[in-house]
């Protein structure tokens, strides 16, 4: 069995994505890792050459800011990225920069790879998710937050990326999925004040004209995290890849998780799936085998 990872970045330093982090937590389950290294304005192509494994195999690419239509440029990267693995690879595996893999994970992803193999029917696996927000201390968990998405694929080409790239289709239908029980660490709401802002600036440009990113942006100088609907505290342990990360922070964020700014039906929601598990109206992009 072959597996292959893949992924996209631009701008790394700038926007503080942990994608070294990223990459090697999922590097030890990979025989291959492409990075799809877009054209930056900071160092981020010799960030990743400094990763030291001879499983990295990198593409220089460039994207294309004129795609602002729904984050499609996302997934035109994603997809360059996916066709530069080889004939050879099983399944690949993808990660984006803000994504991290606890190594408690690294023989159950392992094992659900070798156990859905052979069987043709599963074209991915799924991932749960803890998103986390404000600082690594709490975690998102409201209905805004997706809590599955697929990141293992077979490596069959009329697999793409599907829109933002969050997720994945073959010819625009939905992949069939197996769950690996694992859990992915959603990174991308835990940076510098500062640094969120300017990510969310760039990121909105992706979707809306300059017009209408000023005027979601305004003029603000930093984030606010306090604009949030509901946290709770995360109660387990941080993936090793990211501790150093984790141990340089240089801002707070505190929340007080008693209260929340959930109207009352989301909380009649909230409440439902709390006690029997059962998102009502979630979207999903894939069918569970």
């Amino acid at each position: 069995m072959k597996v292959t990872g893949f992924t996209i970045v631009r701008n790394a330093i700038i926007y503080d994505y942990p994608i070294v982090e990223a990459i090697s937590s999922i590097l030890p389950v990979c025989d291959e890792f492409v990075v799809a290294v877009g054209r930056s304005e900071d160092d981020t192509l010799a960030l990743i050459q400094s990763i030291d494994s001879p499983k990295i195999r990198i593409i220089e690419t460039d994207w294309d800011m004129t795609l602002r239509e729904g984050g499609k440029v996302l997934a035109e990267e994603t997809n360059k990225a996916l066709d530069a693995i080889d004939s050879e690879t099983d399944w690949c595996f993808y990660i984006q920069g803000d994504e991290v893999m606890h190594e408690k994970y690294i023989d159950t992803v392992r094992e659900a790879m070798h156990q859905h193999l052979n069987n043709s029917k599963v074209e991915g696996l799924l991932f749960n998710y803890v998103h986390f927000y404000g600082s690594y201390d709490y975690i998102g968990d409201s209905r805004k937050w997706y809590r599955k998405e697929i990141r293992i694929i077979r490596n069959d080409k009329n697999i793409r990326s599907y829109r933002d790239a969050q997720g994945f289709r073959k010819a625009d239908k939905k992949l069939q999925v197996k769950e690996t029980g694992a859990e992915m660490y959603h990174y991308g709401w835990v940076k510098p004040p500062e640094k969120q802002l300017l990510k969310q600036k760039n990121f909105h440009k992706m979707w809306h004209s300059d017009e209408e990113v000023e005027r979601k942006i305004g003029d603000a100088n930093t984030f606010d995290y306090s604009n949030i609907d509901s946290l709770a505290l995360f109660e387990g342990v941080h993936p090793n890849v990211i501790q150093e990360r984790i141990r340089k922070t240089n801002w707070s964020f505190s929340y007080d998780i008693s209260k929340t700014n959930l109207t009352c039906k989301a909380k009649a929601l909230k409440m439902i799936e709390k006690t029997t598990g059962w998102r009502i109206g979630e979207y999903k992009n894939y069918k569970l085998l």
